[in-house]
Formats: C-alpha cells, sequence, structure tokens
C-alpha cells in the first residue's frame, strides 16, 4: 500500500454548518448493511432522589420509569435502519429474558435479526440508575459466548456475505468477535467493504479492513500519544500501511473527526448543536458511513453525513438514533 499523503501535509477542512446535498430515500432504501459484533441491551431506571440511605452514605433512589435500549452492535443496527438501510444483525444472545427483550426490540427497531442463542450465556445489561438526567450508577451483567455457539455464527456469515453491500464489525470485547479476522478476508475476497468499530490495543485481527473508526483514547491505545498533528499523521500513516488499512477515520469528540486515506487528509469540525450525551455517538458515525457507502456516496461524502447526524445524536439521552428526515432537515 502507498501511503502518498505526506505527514506534514495539513489536512482539508470541511465547513462546519455547510449545506450537504440530499441522498434520496431510494438509494438509501436500497442499501444493505449486515452489522456483526457484541449485542448489548441499555436498561434506564429513572426515579427521584430524595433523602440519604440510613443503612451507607449513599442516595436511595425512588424509580419510577423503566426503559430498554438496544447497545452495542444492535444499536449500530438500529441505526442504519433509522435512516432507511436495510440493517442485518449477526450477533449471540442468551436463552434469557434480556435476550428475548433484545429480539423484540430488533422487530420495533425494522432490524433483519439473525441470532445465535446460546443456552449458557448471559445477554449482556448494561443497568444505568438515572436521577433529574444525571447517571448514578452502572451495573453490568454479562459473560462470554461459547465456541460452538461462535463457530455456528461464523458459517451463517459465509451465507449472510452474498446477500449484503457493506459490512460493519462492531467490536465491544465481549467474545462475539473472536473469528473477526476471518470474517474480513471473507468479506474482502467477497469484494465487500469492511468497516470497523474496535477495541483493545490488538488491531492486526482487523487486518485489511477498509475502514477503522477509532476515538482519541482507542488509537492512543495503539500508537501512543501523539504530540502534534504531523506526529499523529505519521503514526496513522505507519499503522495503516502495516494493518493493511485502506482508511482510518478518528472521531476527536468536540475537535470533530479526521478521515486519514492514502491521497487525503480531510478533518471536518464538529457540527453539534447541543452536547447531551455522547454515549453511543460512536454507533451512529460508523452506521451512517456505511448506509451512506452502500447508498453509493464516496467514503469522503459519507463522512459529511455521519457528523451531521452524530451533532444531532449527542443531544439526546443515551444510545439513540437519528431518522433520515432529521439529517436532511
Amino acid at each position: 500500500m502507498s501511503n502518498s499523503t505526506a505527514p506534514d501535509q495539513k489536512p482539508e477542512q470541511s465547513g462546519k454548518q455547510a449545506p450537504i446535498p440530499v441522498v434520496p430515500r431510494a438509494r438509501i432504501s436500497a442499501a444493505r448493511v449486515l452489522v456483526v459484533g457484541d449485542v448489548m441491551l441499555d436498561r434506564y431506571w429513572f426515579g427521584n432522589v430524595d433523602r440519604i440511605s440510613p443503612e451507607a452514605p449513599v442516595p436511595v433512589v425512588h424509580v419510577q420509569k423503566k426503559e430498554d435500549r438496544l447497545g452495542g452492535a444492535a444499536n449500530v443496527a438500529r441505526n442504519a435502519a433509522a435512516l432507511g438501510a436495510q440493517a442485518g444483525l449477526l450477533c449471540v444472545v442468551g436463552h434469557d429474558e434480556p435476550g428475548e427483550r433484545v429480539v423484540e426490540l430488533l422487530g420495533e427497531s425494522k432490524v433483519a435479526a439473525y441470532l445465535e442463542r446460546d443456552p449458557e450465556l448471559l445477554t449482556t445489561i448494561k443497568l444505568r440508575v438515572l436521577s433529574r438526567q444525571q447517571q448514578l450508577l452502572r451495573v453490568d451483567f454479562e459473560n462470554s459466548p461459547t465456541h460452538e455457539v461462535l463457530r455456528a455464527c461464523l458459517a451463517r456469515f459465509g451465507d449472510l456475505l452474498p446477500q449484503h453491500d457493506v459490512i460493519l464489525m462492531s467490536d465491544y470485547a465481549k467474545g462475539g468477535l473472536t473469528h473477526v479476522t476471518q470474517m474480513i478476508a471473507d468479506a474482502k475476497r467477497a469484494g465487500k467493504p469492511v468497516l470497523v468499530d474496535p477495541k483493545g490495543d490488538d488491531w492486526d485481527r482487523y487486518r485489511g479492513a477498509t475502514l477503522i473508526t477509532p476515538n482519541r483514547a482507542e488509537l492512543r491505545e495503539v500508537v501512543g500519544q501523539w504530540k502534534s498533528e504531523e506526529d499523529l499523521h505519521e503514526r496513522v500513516a505507519k499503522l495503516r500501511s502495516e494493518l493493511e488499512f485502506d482508511a482510518l477515520l478518528l472521531t476527536r469528540s468536540e475537535e470533530g473527526m479526521t478521515l486519514f486515506t492514502d491521497n487525503r487528509v480531510v478533518h471536518t469540525q464538529a457540527d453539534a448543536r447541543e452536547v447531551y450525551d455522547v454515549s453511543g455517538a460512536g454507533d451512529t458515525v460508523i452506521a451512517t458511513v456505511a448506509t451512506m457507502l452502500g447508498a453509493g456516496v464516496p467514503l469522503i461524502d459519507s463522512i459529511v453525513y455521519a457528523n451531521r447526524a452524530a451533532g444531532i445524536v449527542v443531544g439526546k439521552l443515551g444510545t439513540a438514533t437519528v431518522d433520515y428526515n432529521e439529517l436532511f432537515a
């Protein structure tokens, strides 16, 4: 791979509030996106705090409302479906109440569910307790899927490949992407672009991906702390060359996002109108890019739509989505 972008080249700047062309709804509805990865159920308990417990110096929450939302790879698929794409989800869930709830929510979100059920797996739950829109506590329930069900997932992946235009790997380090290296290789052989939302410091397992979308902390864990933009460009160029990534999209929170390709480095300023909750924003970014690629939009333009979608979703509480009308309002 040739990394022809000079390390000291200044990135192109994309306007913060520049108008974006409308992609016809019919093109987006024709996009077929397969999301593969770790699924979880985001469970929210809302209540009031009027006193401190007599048993310990902790607040007592009088829970008055409960809400379940799709999390992890399921939230990514939900985001693609909300935009209007044909979204499929390949994942492993348990034979338990949270697993059934995930199935129910996927149906409501119009996501095609390709689920492998593992009787020994506890479907991952992230329970958040909130009062007056402030999170007081999070409790996680999780374990890892078995080898047998993961092999079945890999076999099913091969069957689903011809039916989709874009493959999206959503890694939350819960074990669902144990065979991600082989999946990427199979998808590339089939001529499908592969997008990866990474986790951890072993990115060799994502070798050959079309696009990888780390945030600052995730990239820093792999390439180390950069001292300047020039240093960052050098480290990213080296990483892309070594691991054969066609492109890398660095999401930088309030600083926007930067796309690194062979020929260009393009920076898009943050488009947030009001930052309320950043949880799930990365899911929205990669789902939007995948949807736009599936609709035939070039990668360089897909980033602009993803930036706009992220700016909308951070103004909502918890893992949320952006629909077609919101994106092109």
